[in-house]
This record gives structure tokens, C-alpha cells and sequence, in this order.
């Protein structure tokens, strides 16, 4: 694979991850505080729309698997299609209507619609992988230009997003010291204006925000149509036939090294989402870091997209399944933020937290070939189980990121979250702690013990490429 090559397939998945992050570290604190939704009902938003992305997962993996070859491909045409659609649905995300009444059905469906029509891209772009090149070492060069590019695309947005909308959540009634005398008003006054109002200045940033990353959309998919050739599978014989969407989905619950993999990381993807959802909450309200929330989002993903080159050489010295337990190190200085909260341990976390980010971007997906390899070798004689592989994956990943973010906003309704006031509730604050420390912590450690038991290592990844060169 040529350099170029490699860069415009990296830069084709570039805008899922910036629309992808703008969505991830705002979308909660906007419909909480710019469209005045109840955190009940943003829960539901949250997790429903999570749902719908998982579910168009599989279906999205059984209709590619019986697309035909085209001129451009069997995976081009779904990515081509989609993309228009996604670019107005996300818009319409962004969007504050003029009626409140029906805000939450609003919401809910083009966030429902965004996820599905995400899901229809991801699923065959990150399949394409394998349609790349034959060769693991190509496959996981081209997987680590990928995920810089996709760290960098999850930089840009929240940098793009954050610095736009940071007027948006930055109320000088909440900065000023109250008077001596003051009372519980001071700490109950609402620094936002009338939320029925569409054309006022917050819901006006975020719709900005919302074009500017529409456009980011239009560009990728063109590079990514211009500079990547997609080539059939060449270990495939004529006599292959196409494995059945159902029975191959029942293989692949059966292959014992894509259930540990699998199960390891939808646990440590959780705790990655519900760092990020609940980030610039935290800073708001729990941190007291109002005015930093943007720069530290901005140092996390600096972190990430500088690190991405050290774990691929991580990975290559010591092996993948070693580099996974970087993932780690950002749990002890998270806790570390909660319990003494300070702005200059708050970037020295931020620092630390980039780089176990950038390990749980880039380790998933550089592992996935080697198991999609360790099943064809066992099953020789079919082919099209790659986008069952990637799109069952990312299935079960949203799936428990929905559940995850769902719990945590009902969380913050049941302790008493108040939107668009300045100081919330004891309990919300706590609550607030315990969903950016104890929780992904908790996670984290438990998916790491999993991964302990994942079979493929080092040498077994190198017996299974020569065994697939002998086959073809």
C-alpha cells in the first residue's frame, strides 16, 4: 500500500470521529442546558439513539454481505450513499426548534437517524480493512493511520466545537463572588436565556458548529472515493460461497477469541464514553474549572493524536495483548482529579487520560483482523464474514455505551440535576465524580482482566499468516 493510499482511507473516517466527539463531549450538556430537556428524558435520548446505531449494526452487516461487486467496490457504494443523509441529520441534531412541547421527539429522532446512518458508514469502512491488502503488516500500518487520523478527527472536533460554543456555557452570573448576604436564590437563578427562543446566541453557536462539521463530512468521503481502491478477497476460491448472515453471526458468538475480545472492550469503551459525556459537566460543576473545560478537552485528545505512533511501536515490540494494559494508567489519575481538583493536576490528567484513550482507539481495531484471520483459517471455505466480524463488534460496543450513558443522565435526574442553574446539589456533584472516577475505573479493570484470557498472541498471529499465505 502506497503512502497516499494509506492516508486518503485514513482520512475518509476522519469526520465520523469529528461529529462523533463534538457528539460525545456536548450533546448531554446541550440538551440539558441549551434545550432545556429534563435529564430523564435526555437519558432516553442518549440511550435510544445509541440503540438504534447498535441495531442498524447487524442489519447493516447482512444487507452489505449480500451486496454485490461493483466498479467501485462491494462496500464504496453504501459509504457514497449514506453520506448526504448523515451531514442533514446532523444538523437537524444541532438544531433548537422553535416549540418546546416536542423537543424530546426532535431530538430523539435525528439523533436516532444520525446513529443509523453513522453505523451504515462505519460498518463498511472499518470492513475495508481487510479489502485493503492481504498483508498484516500493511493491514496494521494502514489501522495505525487510520486511528491517528481518527484521534486527530476527534481533536478537531471537540477543538471546533469547544471553542465555538464555549460562549455558549460560560455565564459571568456564575462567575462573580455572591454578595455576603446571600441566599439559596443566588445558587437557583438560571444564567441562560428563554429556551423557546431558536435565534438566541447558545442555540445559534451550536448550529455553526453543527454546518462547519457537515462540511468536514463532504470532504472526507471525497478523499476517501478518490484515493482508496478497494480489492476482493484473494484467498477466496471460485468454489467459496458467500457465508449465510445468521449462521455466520451464530460462528462468530461460537469463536472463543472474538467473545474474550469483544466482551474486554465494550466494558473499556464504556468507560472511555462516559469519561467523555460527563467531562464538561464535571468541569462545569463538580471542578469548579468552568473556563478551562475546552482547553482540557483540547490536551485529551493533543495527547491521544501525539501517542498514536508510540503504541504502534508498543505494539509491534511487545505484542498487542501487553500494549492493551496501558489502557490502564488513566484510571488512578482520574480518581486522583475527583479528589482533589486542581487546574494544574486537571491538564497533567488530561495528559495522561490522551494516552490511555489512544490505546483504546487503536488496540480493538488493530486486534480485529487477527481474529477475522484466526477465523478463516478454521473455516476455509467461505467468505463475506468480514462485515459480520466489524459490524457485530461495534453492535455490542454501542449497545453498552447506550446503557452506560442512559444510566448515568437518569443518574443526575435522581439526584436532583437542575438545568442552567450555577451551582447544583451536593448530590449531583457526587454523582458527577463517581460517573468520571469509580465508574470507568471499575470498568476498565474488569475488561483488562478478560483480556487476559484473549488466545492470540505474538507467535500464533505469525503461524496463522503463514498458514493463510499456504492457503492462498
Amino acid at each position: 500500500l502506497s503512502i497516499c493510499s494509506k492516508l486518503c482511507y485514513a482520512i475518509g473516517g476522519a469526520p465520523n470521529q469529528v461529529a462523533g466527539s463534538a457528539a460525545a463531549f456536548f450533546l448531554q450538556i446541550y440538551l440539558l442546558e441549551i434545550a432545556h430537556i429534563t435529564p430523564f428524558h435526555a437519558s432516553l435520548v442518549l440511550f435510544i439513539g445509541k440503540a438504534s446505531g447498535a441495531v442498524t449494526d447487524p442489519v447493516a452487516g447482512f444487507f452489505i454481505s449480500k451486496s454485490r461487486w461493483t466498479k467501485i467496490g462491494r462496500l464504496m457504494p453504501w459509504m457514497l450513499a449514506c453520506t448526504p443523509f448523515t451531514v442533514v441529520s446532523y444538523f437537524f441534531m444541532w438544531y433548537l426548534p422553535p416549540f418546546v412541547s416536542g423537543r424530546v421527539a426532535w431530538y430523539l429522532t435525528f439523533y436516532c437517524l444520525f446513529q443509523a446512518l453513522t453505523t451504515l458508514f462505519q460498518v463498511p469502512y472499518s470492513a475495508l480493512t481487510m479489502f485493503l491488502s492481504t498483508d498484516q503488516k500493511e493491514r496494521d500500518s494502514a489501522t495505525a493511520y487510520r486511528m491517528t487520523m481518527e484521534v486527530l478527527g476527534t481533536l478537531i472536533g471537540a477543538a471546533l466545537q469547544g471553542q465555538i460554543v464555549a460562549s455558549a456555557h460560560v455565564s459571568h452570573h456564575c462567575t462573580v463572588n455572591p454578595p455576603v448576604n446571600t441566599t439559596d436564590s443566588w445558587h437557583d437563578t438560571s444564567s441562560f436565556p428563554d429556551p423557546s427562543d431558536p435565534l438566541s446566541h447558545q442555540a445559534k453557536v451550536y448550529m455553526i458548529a453543527a454546518g462547519v462539521i457537515g462540511g468536514v463530512y463532504l470532504l472526507g468521503i471525497i478523499i476517501l472515493f478518490l484515493g482508496v481502491k478497494e480489492k476482493d478477497d484473494p484467498y477466496a476460491l471460485n468454489s467459496d460461497r458467500a457465508i449465510p448472515f445468521c449462521k455466520g453471526l451464530g460462528l462468530t458468538m461460537k469463536h472463543s477469541p472474538y467473545v474474550k475480545l469483544t466482551a474486554s472492550f465494550l466494558l473499556i469503551s464504556t468507560a472511555v464514553q462516559l469519561e467523555q459525556s460527563n467531562f464538561v459537566l464535571f468541569c462545569t460543576h463538580a471542578a469548579d474549572l468552568r473556563n478551562h473545560f475546552q482547553y482540557l478537552v483540547v490536551t485529551i485528545l493533543v495527547s491521544a493524536a501525539v501517542s498514536i505512533p508510540f503504541w504502534q511501536k508498543i505494539l509491534q515490540r511487545f505484542g498487542k495483548k501487553c500494549a492493551a494494559f496501558g489502557i490502564a494508567w488513566m484510571s488512578p489519575f482520574a480518581v486522583m482529579l475527583v479528589t482533589i481538583p486542581s487546574v494544574i493536576l486537571a491538564y497533567f490528567v488530561a495528559f495522561v487520560s490522551g494516552l490511555s484513550i489512544a490505546a483504546s482507539l487503536l488496540l480493538p481495531w488493530s486486534m480485529l483482523p487477527d481474529v477475522v484471520d484466526n477465523f478463516r483459517l478454521q473455516n476455509p471455505h467461505g467468505k463475506g464474514h468480514e462485515t459480520i466480524f466489524y459490524s457485530s463488534y461495534v453492535f455490542f460496543t454501542k449497545i453498552s455505551a447506550g446503557i452506560g450513558l442512559g444510566i448515568s443522565a437518569a443518574g443526575l435526574e435522581f439526584t436532583g440535576y437542575i438545568p442552567g442553574i450555577c451551582r447544583q446539589s451536593n448530590d449531583v456533584i457526587l454523582t458527577l465524580k463517581i460517573l468520571i472516577g469509580a465508574v470507568p475505573a471499575i470498568l476498565i479493570f474488569v475488561g483488562l482482566f478478560i483480556l487476559l484470557f484473549y488466545p492470540i498472541t505474538e507467535e500464533s498471529r505469525r503461524e496463522t499468516k503463514l498458514a493463510l499465505e499456504a492457503l492462498r
